[in-house]
């Protein structure tokens, strides 16, 4: 997909805030609001703005334990391991990667001791053959 320059900043603004009106968007990036509806229409329709959420506050987010749990998936299960993590709600994010291990979930949990529970669940998935986890101390900066 080929973005422009206005494409990328409405949605740098839209990941800031994903409410923000269409005339202020229009404003930012010096187009009619008609003009910012129609970009917003296409980059939909060719899916890459997928939807709109809610970003939590900062209070919130120090409040929860953070980790990088590693996995190895035995050979032709990583797509019922796949789907018994989409499952988890504390399972943010799930990577394919190269290396030692198959995948990393980027997990939280409200408690060290809900974060421990989280990677014994996660390590006894069927097709979960072994499982490394790096807490994370802190964010030093996120986009």
């Amino acid at each position: 997909m080929n973005l422009d320059l206005i494409d990328r900043t409405l949605l740098n603004e839209l990941r800031e805030n994903a409410r923000c009106p269409v005339a202020l968007l229009a404003r930012k990036v010096g187009l009619s609001r008609t003009a910012v509806q129609a970009r917003m229409a296409r980059l939909e329709r060719d899916k890459v703005i997928t939807g709109y959420g809610a970003r939590t506050g900062d209070v919130y987010e120090q409040s929860l334990v953070r980790a990088h749990v590693m996995l190895t998936v035995g050979p032709k299960l990583s797509g019922p391991v796949e789907a018994a993590l989409r499952k988890i709600p504390e399972v943010g994010s799930l990577l394919s990667i190269s290396g030692t291990f198959d995948m990393i979930a980027i997990v939280q949990a409200g408690s060290i001791e809900r974060l421990d529970a989280l990677i014994d669940s996660i390590g006894l998935l069927d097709g979960v053959e072994r499982t490394h986890t790096s807490v994370v101390l802190s964010t030093r900066f996120s986009r």
